[in-house]
Order: C-alpha cells, then structure tokens, then sequence
C-alpha cells in the first residue's frame, strides 16, 4: 500500500475515532431517568379542583399557565414540560390513587406542588420508597423538613409552625394577658399551627382558653365560633383551609363579635376568603404573608407583579388576579422551573434533588423583598421569612418587618 494512501487512511480513521469519542462524550453528558427525553420532562401534580378545599384548585391552574409560557418561549434546555395535574378532590385515599397513576402509568419524572398536609402525607412513603421527588408540596407543615428519613420530600412554604410563632410573639407585644381561643382543622395541618403557637407563647401558653378543632368533612363550622364565643376570648385565631375561614369571618359578622382576629397564610386569599365572607367583617383581621399581594397598590409598577399579570392575561384569563392561590401556583413553578433549569442534560432523579438542595437565596419576583429561597442536603424548608399583615378596606395592608421564622424539625 503506498505511504500516501496509509497516510489518508490514518488520518481518516483517526478523525473518525475524534467523531466517535465526541459523540460518545455528548451522550456521556445527557442522562436521564424515567419521564425525561431530549424533548421532554413529565411532570405529575395533584390538587383539589373539586371537593371542600377546591378553592386551592388556582394553584394546579396557574402552575399550568406558568409552564405552558415557559413550552411557547423554547421550553427548558430545549425540552418541553409535559404537566400532569390530577383532582384528589382533598381526599387523601384519591390523592395515593392519583400518585400510582403519575408513578406507574404516566411515569413521571417528578411531582411538584401537590397540595394539602393530609393527601402530601398519604403519599410521602410511596413516593420515597420509589425514589420519585416529591417537591415544594404546597404545605407548611414541619414533617416536610426531614431529610434524614425521607430524602425526597422537600417543603417550600414557610413552616405552620414557624409562622405560628410569629403571631404569638405578636401577641405578646400587642395584646399582653389576653385570652386566646383557636379554632383548628383536626389534622396535621392545623395541629402543626396549635403546637407553634403555644411554642411562641412559651410559658404564657396557659392564656390558650379554648382549642377548638373541626372535620374537613363538616358542611359548616358556625356551631363552633358560636360556642367559641361563650368562653368570650379576646383574641380569635383561625387555622382553616379557605372555605372554612370565609365561613368563620362571616359568622363573626353576623354575630357581631369583634374579637381581635388572625387567620393562617393559607386562607388569607382576598378572592377566595375575605370577600366571601363580606369585606365589613373582615376589617382587621391578622395574617402574614411571604408573597406580594396583586392588590396592594404598592406593587403597582413592581416588575414582578407585571410578569404574573402578564402570565394570566394570555395563558389564564379567566382567574381573578386576587386570588392568592394563584400567586402560589405561580412561584411554585418557577422555583420547578429553575431546579430543572440547572439541571441541564443530567435529568436523573437524584440529580433534581440534588439541584433543589442547591438554592442559595434565590429571588422570585413574586415573594416579598427580602424573602429568598435557601436550601441545602440539611435544610428542606426554603421559605424561612414571613411579614405581617392586616386586611383593611378592600385588601391586605403589610406592618412591621419582614421576619425569619426559626424552622424545628420535631
């Protein structure tokens, strides 16, 4: 063979061996589990769009909106998100039905913002034992930080317990020796609540005059705040899912019992909650928030309030702005967003885990200056800040500072 065609054959070869390796090393760097492609990421959600806490159904629709924006500009590292959101009506039995059918049918890579302590926990061994992320579940409870016994749950709002502390603390400065009745959702939601406060209030926890607790299952709460008001308390705090809040501020009115009024985070929503239950007997009422309210005029030219507007003026008209569930659904998705974002061609499992331990004050626009999301292989709570506020004429009134909840993993 002469040299010159020895020669081209070697170069020939050894050109092909560099195509070979680089292919190999492309394909080396795309790595993926069930439920990612080159064009697509699975991911499963589960709220309730019908059943007593369906007024949370906004969360799974705006986070719908979100990622179906983020398909029409290109998708995430060119991939589109294919979002699976199935109805558990707030029944934790549908809520295991529903994640077997996103696991094993769909076969999702994830699933992201299911909603409600209850249906999260009915679910949480599953999802572990399965090593299925089960990420930034739309609660607060304190279980959702325990990354030690179940490496793939992870919370995202502030902690039941954390806020919970911030009323009493509240309390204590504002309405020293003042009884305190609460009227709670008897499951681990509103128990998680109960324990913070009497936390907060430490020693002084004895001015707890009534624990009063209900069935998500009831029709009505009335009987309660009626028999509430026969320990005559000064202080009324309400640790409801929405319909059971509105339900309770309405009552007040038309017993026209003023007493000083606080409602959990997760019934503060003005569409949802402090409209139906009639806007002149929500007047004072107590809460804290870590997002940025539509309403309030402050936000008027804020950036972030014009993206979210934006959002649902082309990809959900038919949402009332005010809801806050909607902001929920909102920021829930863009945090997923994010994480997925970060995790570039290497879509495994343990990777999105890993990439969700790995915020480091990350700002959202639609959280509060000062609220960043901050994670790590020890800490699965990544809202830790919280900023009262009051419901005065037609919408909520932000007070004080913003505050950083101290997070327990009991």
């Amino acid at each position: 063979m002469p040299m010159s065609t020895r020669r081209r054959l070697a170069t020939a070869f050894l050109s092909f061996a560099v195509a070979a390796t680089a292919a190999s090393a492309a394909l080396a760097q795309k790595q993926y589990d069930t439920g990612a492609t080159d064009t697509e990421i699975k991911i499963g959600n589960i709220v309730p769009y019908s059943g007593p806490a369906s007024a949370y159904g906004s969360v799974g629709k705006a986070m719908a909106a979100m990622f179906k924006k983020v398909n029409d500009e290109g998708g995430i590292n060119g991939r589109k998100i294919n979002f699976i959101s199935y109805d558990d009506a707030y029944s934790p039995p549908k809520t295991v039905e529903q994640a077997r059918k996103l696991v094993e049918s769909d076969e999702v890579l994830l699933l992201v913002g299911t909603l409600g302590t209850a249906p999260n926990t009915a679910i949480q061994k599953y999802l572990n034992s399965k090593k299925v992320p089960q990420l930034f579940v739309a609660t607060g409870a304190t279980k959702w930080n325990e990354p030690k016994t179940f490496p793939w749950t992870m919370g995202w709002l502030p902690s039941y317990q954390s806020e919970a502390r911030i009323y009493a603390k509240y309390l204590m400065k504002e309405k020293p020796g003042a009884k305190v009745a609460v009227l709670y959702q008897n499951d681990d939601m509103g128990k998680d609540y109960l324990k913070g406060l009497k936390d907060g209030f430490g020693a002084d926890a004895s001015r707890i005059v009534v624990e009063e607790s209900y069935e998500v299952s009831e029709p009505t709460i009335d009987s309660h705040v009626v028999k509430i008001k026969s320990a005559n308390p000064d202080v009324l705090v309400l640790y409801t899912t929405p319909k059971f809040g509105a339900q309770a501020i309405k009552k007040l009115g038309e017993m026209n019992w003023k007493p000083l009024t606080i409602i959990s985070n997760v019934s503060a929503s003005t569409a949802a909650v402090m409209k139906p239950a009639g806007v002149e007997n929500s007047q004072g009422v107590i809460s804290a928030a870590y997002a940025k309210d539509v309403s309030d005029p402050q936000w008027a030219n804020d950036a972030g309030i014009k993206a979210f507007d934006d959002l649902l003026a082309k990809y959900l008209p038919e949402m009332n702005r005010i809801d806050s569930s909607a902001m929920t659904g909102y920021n829930l998705a863009t945090t997923m967003v994010e994480v997925l974002r970060r995790c570039g061609d290497n879509l495994t499992r343990e990777n999105v885990m890993k990439q969700a331990q790995s915020l480091k004050q990350f700002a959202q626009g639609g959280l509060l200056p000062g609220v960043t999301l901050t994670t790590s292989a020890t800490d699965y709570m990544p809202i830790e800040q919280l900023q009262l506020m009051q419901f005065k004429g037609e919408r909520w009134q932000l007070f004080g500072e913003v505050i950083g909840g101290e997070i327990t993993g009991n």
